[in-house]
């Protein structure tokens, strides 16, 4: 997240189609210049080499982007097969050739079997986790090689869109679509299904199609962003409660607002059991509430866009 020392305060949600070949951050200043917003930031990064769905935050929407970082996630892959890189996709080295051997459609669906549900899966040395408080990815451009310990991640889908592992165009390729829980690294699986087939493997092409309830037909190029006015922009904003719809909503007096505001607990006969809330006066999003056993709602993440 970064932010600006003048600029306008924007608040809201924007769904931008990535493009290949730019950062995530690149890409988030690329549209926070087009608001001269203040305030901006992503929800959970894409590499260079993918494209898609990429959520930006303005303003007090950066408040939810850390929930949105446990959203869920859909992807399209192309995994190319006989070919392991140093970062796991084509933009790095490579280190490992292999023979790719003939492999029947029931093989292939049976090893693509084997990685759905939930599974354990050890995170690549390019990423952004940390070590000794330094990314991995800093010391894997150092030449450093850390012990990772496998993490246990979700693949709720994973479908086999096209192969190309037989016959005279054989280009050793999988199309693969994946639905995945948070923490899933995609250049992981292709090379763990690369090796899964007696071979290896790396991504050739990523794109995002979903996260949490947000799809790609939803978003925009920064060239068609671009072209828009001031006015359109400010149209294609979000509402800042739209990702965290799943939370029951609790409709507050004046006075109940203002304490809450306060960062005082306000009674409520509610009748909803203990967990996180919405808080609204009237149509205005407050921010996010946590009820209690004994009836009571005690502010738990505010929101501040001018209003009351």
């Amino acid at each position: 997240m970064s932010k600006r020392k003048s600029g306008l305060n924007v608040h809201g949600i924007l769904l931008l189609d990535k493009r290949l070949g730019v950062s995530s951050n690149k890409a988030l200043q690329e549209v926070r210049r087009l608001f001269n917003a203040n305030k901006a930031g992503h929800t959970g990064s894409l590499d260079p080499l993918a494209t898609g769905l990429l959520p930006l935050c303005f303003g007090e929407a950066t408040k939810v982007s850390a929930l949105m970082l446990d959203d869920n996630k859909r992807y399209q892959v192309v995994v190319q097969l006989g070919v392991m890189t140093d970062t796991g996709d084509a933009e790095g080295e490579v280190i490992k050739t292999a023979e790719v051997p003939d492999i029947s459609n029931n093989e292939l669906m049976h090893c693509l079997q084997q990685f759905t549900g939930e599974i354990y899966q050890v995170p690549p040395m390019y990423s952004a986790l940390k070590h000794n408080g330094k990314k991995l990815y800093e010391l894997a451009r150092e030449g450093v090689s850390i012990e990772r310990k496998a993490r246990r991640i979700n693949i709720f889908d994973l479908k086999l869109l096209e192969s190309s592992l037989s016959g005279v165009e054989k280009t050793n390729q999988l199309i693969l679509e994946v639905f995945c829980s948070k923490g899933t690294y995609i250049r992981s699986l292709a090379e763990d299904i690369g090796d899964a087939l007696g071979s290896c493997g790396t991504v050739l092409a990523l794109r995002r199609l979903e996260a949490g309830i947000f799809n790609i037909v939803q978003a925009k190029t920064i060239e068609q962003f671009t072209a828009m006015t001031a006015q359109e922009l400010q149209n294609s904003l979000i509402a800042i409660d739209k990702p965290l719809l799943a939370y029951p909503s609790v409709q507050l007096s004046e006075q109940q607002t203002v304490a809450i505001k306060y960062g005082q607990s306000v009674q409520l006969d509610a009748g909803l059991i203990e967990g996180t809330v919405r808080l609204y006066n009237d149509d205005v999003f407050l921010g996010l509430g946590e009820m209690l056993l004994d009836g009571k709602i005690a502010p738990k993440r505010l929101f501040n866009m001018g209003n009351h």
